[in-house]
């Protein structure tokens, strides 16, 4: 005997055009995070420089697009009446994913304008934070596609998103630890310390939208 698993529907019936720029949204958070992770890759190599500046230029850009995107969005929602009972959670899901790509954005000015001097030991823990920081933000994306197309799989991407931030907190406490045991200025520690925070703090936000996920999800299935 054979059991079919059942499947929410599709949120968006024939909502085509609404369903495509969600997904172009969404597209648009992974591509800021390979950006994210590229910049500070540059930047741990070279330091200040051209290439670090042309992708935060490119950052910008898209995170300009998503706004456009999340407002347009937004008027069809409402303008047209789409998914009425559930409009304001996706609106509020679109808002806080929206933030942080704004976080990957304000990250890479903080590097623009503070230029830290991050010695070469340190590197490997801010590339390992990164990483994890993005896997974090890309789990989250998963799982709000899975919102809108399988509901019942949301909670096993949001699983992957705490893990990832676990995995985020960890490799930033062990690299917090490292640089205020080494012979740098108090001063250097504190500011090392400052974007070490930052950057860890996107994987923060995506903890917390997952966490509102997993709710809205609930509301869905029932």
């Amino acid at each position: 005997m054979s059991f079919a698993i059942s499947k929410t529907p599709s949120l968006f019936g024939r909502t085509k055009e609404l369903e495509g720029q969600i997904d172009e949204f969404l597209d648009i958070v992974t591509q800021t995070g390979l950006l994210f992770n590229r910049a500070i890759d540059i930047y741990l190599d070279k330091g200040p420089c051209e290439d670090f500046e042309e992708l935060l230029s490119k950052a910008s850009e898209v995170e300009t697009r998503a706004d456009t995107l999340r407002r347009d969005i937004e008027n069809k929602l409402y303008v047209q009446t789409l998914i009425p009972d559930l409009r304001g959670d996706v609106l509020m899901l679109l808002e806080n994913v929206d933030n942080i790509i704004n976080r990957y954005e304000a990250n890479l000015f903080r590097f623009s304008i503070q230029s830290p001097d991050i010695p070469a030991e340190f590197n490997q823990g801010f590339r390992k934070l990164t990483e994890q920081v993005i896997h974090s933000v890309e789990s989250l994306v998963s799982a709000s596609r899975a919102f809108f197309r399988d509901t019942n799989s949301v909670r096993d991407h949001v699983r992957k998103v705490l893990f990832f931030e676990s995995e985020a907190d960890r490799i930033s406490t062990k690299l917090q630890r490292k640089i205020f045991a080494s012979n740098l200025d108090l001063s250097r520690k504190r500011h090392l310390q400052y974007f070490i925070e930052n950057i860890d703090e996107v994987a923060n936000s995506a903890e917390d939208v997952a966490d509102e996920l997993a709710i809205y999800a609930i509301k869905r299935i029932i």
